[in-house]
């Protein structure tokens, strides 16, 4: 076959804004080529296993032929027996809900849980919690999988051999006698962070018990926070939806932290209507990130000169001082005219001092009590003990008994720490851990830890609201216990459940009225009757010179910047598969981490994507590959926690490098690097980036809110719709039912939960990193991530895409089999026990938007793998091609309620997977028939316009154009 001409190299600022996906691509590199010439990518269509297409079809015609004779399906053998007495909650087909909240980094955000005949099988936002209102994100849909996750630990270890809880019992009730004589002097508790009300009552209870007792609870990604403002530690709470102008000193407000659903939410709110209200967002980061993503005027620049870019805003804030860099006058000129409707944001991982600035600043401009409020962070129930102080007593010897629970230090805990080396002076070691991880293989004894959906606790959301926590099915494995009642050992006697300790805390703290306050707090997942407590804090103004600056006296021109991993954070998710293979954000890079470098500091060390370099910290290396990122900092390196496991499971064990080893304290978010050798050699990376591409196409429509307003039309005017008499179909008239979907590009922050969310609800394989490397991947949603201008800096934009569900499909006309078929609705179905995987479809789709089963990617070798899989979606095998279907599982299961209630289907009743879970609503679904419908709203605007709309497609699914504010020069 022909290869098709390149398209001509298109000029920046030559006829418009030249958008593309990879440096590659940029540049029109030789590598870049193949992709043009290549309908998929490489080997994305190749079978390789020796069967040629023509085969294949023999025996799938054999097949077929054999499955008429067995009358379409197999029956087990095995005797069905019904219920004689049914549950009476539970009808079989009718999925229940029940509320709970997820925990996270010591916070928690409320769910939904749908489960299916008693398993748990997706997980939803709860509206009425003030932590996620509806929403969630990637860490909450994906925690269904790690639920089901066979590699969790299974059974009570003591030594090399399996034990039983009756014996860690009693080992338990020895170590209680033992330590009662020195008043709890050589107990040790170590701990992540938590705000559960009943887990502080127990530590309380555990004190009074052993008034000696040391506690110390850490987390790898703890947020900075600055206690110079208070004398205590600080909790900044934000209000977006009433700033105007936002500054982000490197806070990944949009995507990381336990308010980021709320905070999306509000900033979507007030970036969905050029027409009304816009706000306008700076961003300051040395790695690009969701947010700097979304900012109508970002700057990069290395973590050192962040601190002094505050530094300089701060003194024409607070002193009138004119800056040397005309970018912060401008800057703070804006933020002045905005007084009490901005909002200055540091981030989480930066020093102290940006903190306080940040305070400062917010002060001197009327925002506190406006647009952020400051409350003190949530009391400690006892006294504890810092890290390094833990960790040196261990040294010292001081403890008999050690109690690690949830947590794993040995991976977590900076080498200098050497808490291998002080674990092992412990002659009585008990982990809890979902994994018999990298620390509970050094304990004397393992327990493994029930899954927060399997257990009852509770915890408080990032506003202090409590919420109980509830189980919504008994432990997969019998010996898994929860923290609670491992604590509950040590104090009870007999110990208590996690049901009785959580209930007779609140039967203490709940009005008098018991039984209706407790099932009310169950029933809407927030404990009714408490509200938030006070979050005004008095607090006196400090001076920047009472917080020193970082020192970083750098010996090579690089500084290096640590951050959680945006899919597998801090290594608490590495063995989820769905997390590893979900592309990330900026990047499109799957199951690895990588040093980041920018495009100027690549060529300066002479390496390239992929290039194996080794980055020192003083006694300290790790070997990376390298990832050329268009739009990072110069002068630094970009690297994230999370991986490197050795002890975790078969998905995460050997991926990665553990870029955690480098640093120096759990404080540290940023320092200079010793050294930075290049190797010589490469290391395979599997990014999607460019999977799936429609080069040589505008594709994003976007404008400034100036050219907006003079001319609201133009996205329409840019990408208008062929005339009807072009059309070589036939009209077609839907008269009940038009199911259609409208997505805001000026909302969509490319968090990524929509994709989770589909492959949770739609039983989506995993394919790993090899078929990842061929193209193979199988997310029925891709989140296109678009670069714009020069390499260097350039803006950054994201597009979902999914089936466009064509009123004129041109997969459709091309299958010989008739697999893929339009509906009355307007849909375009796939029948799967038609489809003989010729592939003709995909071929047709102008969107590349189909998936293709070209292996059986579908695990069946892990039973409990099988429990999270929704009933109402088909289980795809190998030869079948597969897409999106607008959750037409979800439309079948209202139109069945509608037709018995006797009524039409209600605007929003339908709900699909990826509108669910969306934090920026930014997808909207519904029947475009009636007029009055949301999405029919939306599409009248005159930011709606066809993704291709000139091959004259008519797809169901359309776009709002995105809008941007940078501010006028």
């Amino acid at each position: 076959m022909n290869s098709l001409p390149l398209p001509p190299q298109v000029q920046i600022g030559a006829g418009g804004p030249r958008f593309w996906k990879s440096l590659e691509e940029w540049s029109q590199s030789p590598e870049f080529l193949p992709y043009l010439h290549r309908e998929f990518p490489e080997y994305a269509s190749e079978w390789d296993n020796g069967i040629s297409r023509r085969r294949f079809l023999q025996l799938m015609g054999a097949s077929l032929a054999l499955a008429g004779l067995t009358a379409c399906s197999r029956q087990p053998q095995e005797k069905l027996v019904p219920y004689v007495r049914r549950p009476e909650e539970i009808i079989p087909g009718k999925p229940l809900f029940y509320a709970t909240t997820f925990p996270h980094r010591g916070y928690g955000k409320g769910v939904l849980v749908r489960t299916e005949m008693g398993r748990p099988t997706k997980i939803e936002g709860n509206p009425d919690h003030p932590a996620s209102l509806g929403a969630t994100d990637i860490f909450m849909q994906a925690s269904i999988l790690g639920l089901y996750d066979p590699d969790r630990s299974q059974t009570i270890r003591q030594g090399k051999d399996i034990s039983t809880w009756d014996a860690f019992t009693q080992f338990a009730e020895s170590r209680v006698k033992e330590h009662e004589g020195d008043q709890g002097a050589r107990l040790f508790l170590l701990t992540g962070k938590t705000t559960s009300p009943s887990f502080g009552n127990q530590l309380q209870r555990l004190q009074k018990r052993f008034p000696k007792l040391s506690w110390c609870p850490y987390e790898p990604a703890a947020p900075v926070r600055a206690q110079s403002i208070s004398g205590k530690s600080a909790e900044p709470v934000y209000d977006l939806s009433k700033a105007d102008v936002i500054l982000s000193l490197d806070a990944d407000f949009l995507f990381d932290g336990p308010a980021n659903l709320i905070l999306t939410k509000a900033f979507s709110k007030k970036r969905r209507d050029p027409s009304v209200d816009f706000s306008r967002l700076y961003v300051v980061e040395s790695a690009p990130s969701i947010t700097g993503a979304k900012a109508d005027v970002r700057w990069r620049h290395k973590p050192s000169e962040i601190v002094a870019f505050a530094q300089a805003l701060a003194t024409n804030l607070l002193q009138g001082a004119t800056a040397v860099s005309p970018e912060i006058n401008q800057l703070a000129a804006d933020l002045q005219q905005h007084r009490g409707r901005s909002v200055i944001m540091a981030g989480d991982y930066q020093p102290e001092i940006v903190h306080a600035l940040a305070f400062q600043m917010n002060q001197a401009l009327g925002n506190i009590g406006s647009t952020v409020e400051y409350r003190e962070a949530d009391a400690l129930p006892i006294r504890a003990i810092s890290v390094a102080d833990f960790t040196s007593a261990l040294q010292n010897g001081v403890a008999k008994t050690l109690l690690i629970l949830g947590v794993n230090p040995i991976y977590d805990l900076p080498p200098a720490l050497n808490f291998p080396a002080a674990l092992a002076k412990v002659e009585h070691s008990i982990h809890l851990g979902l994994y018999d991880d990298e620390t509970g293989s050094n304990c004397r004894w393992h327990v493994p830890e029930s899954h927060y959906l399997e257990a009852w606790g509770d915890i408080l959301a990032v506003d202090g609201t409590p919420s109980i926590m509830q189980p919504m099915i008994e432990p997969l494995y019998p010996d898994a216990a929860s923290l609670l009642e491992v604590v509950s050992l040590f104090i009870d006697l007999p110990q208590q459940k996690s049901y009785d300790i959580v209930r007779q805390y609140w039967q203490q703290t709940l009005s008098t009225e018991v039984p209706s306050a407790w099932e009310n707090s169950l029933n809407k997942g927030v404990v009714v009757g408490l509200a938030a407590p006070a979050i005004r804090l008095p607090v006196q103004a400090v001076h920047s010179g009472t917080v020193p600056p970082p020192v970083l006296q750098p010996t090579s021109f690089l500084e290096i910047s640590f951050r959680p991993d945006t899919a597998v954070d801090d290594g608490r998710y590495a063995n989820n598969a769905w997390l590893q293979e979900l592309p990330r954000p900026l990047s499109k890079l799957t199951w690895d981490n990588v040093a980041m470098l920018s495009p100027k500091d690549a060529q300066v060390m002479g390496v390239t994507t992929g290039d194996l370099i080794r980055l020192t910290v003083d006694n300290h290396a790790v070997d990376a590959p390298v990832w050329v990122q268009p739009g990072h900092a110069d002068g630094c390196v970009s690297v994230t926690l999370g991986y490197g496991r050795t002890e975790v499971g078969e998905v995460a064990d050997g991926v990665g490098f553990n870029a955690g080893s480098l640093r120096s304290s759990l404080d540290v978010w940023s320092q200079a690097l010793t050294g930075a050798e290049v190797l010589g050699s490469k290391h395979e990376l599997a990014s999607t980036q460019h999977h799936f591409s429609m080069e040589g196409r505008d594709l994003i429509q976007f404008e400034t809110l100036a050219e907006y307003k003079a001319d609201p039309k133009k996205a329409q005017e840019n990408k208008p719709d062929p005339p009807p008499e072009e059309n070589l179909y036939p009209p077609v008239v839907y008269k009940n039912y038009a199911w259609a979907m409208s997505i805001d590009l000026n909302t969509c922050v490319g968090c990524n939960a929509c994709i989770v969310a589909c492959q949770s609800e739609n039983n989506i394989p995993v394919v790993g990193k090899e078929q990842v490397v061929k193209g193979r991947e199988m997310h029925w949603i891709r989140v296109d991530r678009y670069f714009e201008g020069a390499a260097e800096d350039p803006a950054m934009h994201f597009q979902p895409v999914t089936c466009m569900q064509c009123e004129d499909a041109p997969c459709e006309v091309v299958c010989p089999v008739g697999a893929t078929v339009h509906t009355s609705e307007g849909l375009n179905d796939m029948v799967y026990n038609r489809c003989v995987g010729t592939r003709y479809c995909s071929n047709n789709c102008p969107y590349k938007v189909r998936r293709f089963n070209f292996l059986e990617y579908s695990d069946a070798k892990h039973p409990t793998l099988a429990l999270q899989k929704n009933p109402d979606v088909t289980v795809r095998s190998r030869g079948v091609m597969e897409k999106c279907t607008y959750c037409v599982q979800r439309i079948e299961a209202v139109r069945i309620d509608s037709q018995k209630e006797m009524r039409p289907i209600v605007d929003g009743e339908i709900i699909t997977a990826c509108q669910a879970a969306c934090p920026a609503d930014a997808i909207v679904f519904g029947n475009i028939n009636d007029p009055t419908s949301r999405v029919s709203r939306l599409k009248a605007l005159p930011r709606n316009y066809g993704l291709l709309a000139e091959l004259n497609t008519h797809p169901r699914t359309t776009y709002l154009a995105k809008v941007t504010n940078p501010p006028s020069t």
